[in-house]
């Protein structure tokens, strides 16, 4: 696959997972590449988002959740669906357009249940997955 100019993050709610990567992708790669996130419903901001984001300089306070079906169609090379709806959904919508869908598979962090820091462990890991995926996919 050719280096995208437009990549488009897709999860369940657009509060954890696909802003996250938003985020991620928005600090790691070239400024060219033009990095959104959204979600098949939108969601409530999530707080642990932001502490984990926090610990490595990113800020996510002012996000506020897109919904998938206001994004514009074929604006972007590359959806990444972090979901298995939000891949069927990707797929079904891109059947006819030139957009590379990949799926990224990532594990929702609001289902580990525990102690504060056992719950933000869970986020750290999808924050650690997320950037390695960016790194390994998008950067040469």
């Amino acid at each position: 696959m050719n280096k995208p100019s437009s990549i488009l993050f897709i999860c369940g709610m657009n509060a954890i997972r696909s802003p996250m990567a938003e985020a991620i992708a928005k600090s790691i790669l070239k400024k060219d590449v033009f990095v959104q996130s959204a979600g098949l419903q939108e969601g409530e901001h999530d707080h642990f988002v932001d502490a984990v984001l926090a610990e490595i300089n990113l800020d996510l306070r002012h996000h506020q959740p897109r919904i998938y079906n206001e994004m514009a169609d074929g604006f972007f090379d590359v959806l990444v669906a972090l979901t298995p709806e939000a891949h069927k959904r990707a797929l079904d919508i891109t059947k006819t357009s030139a957009v590379d869908v990949i799926y990224w598979p990532t594990e929702d962090p609001t289902l580990v249940k525990g102690t504060r820091d056992q719950m933000l462990g869970a986020y750290r890991d999808v924050r650690e997955s997320l950037t390695k995926r960016i790194r390994d996919e998008f950067l040469p």
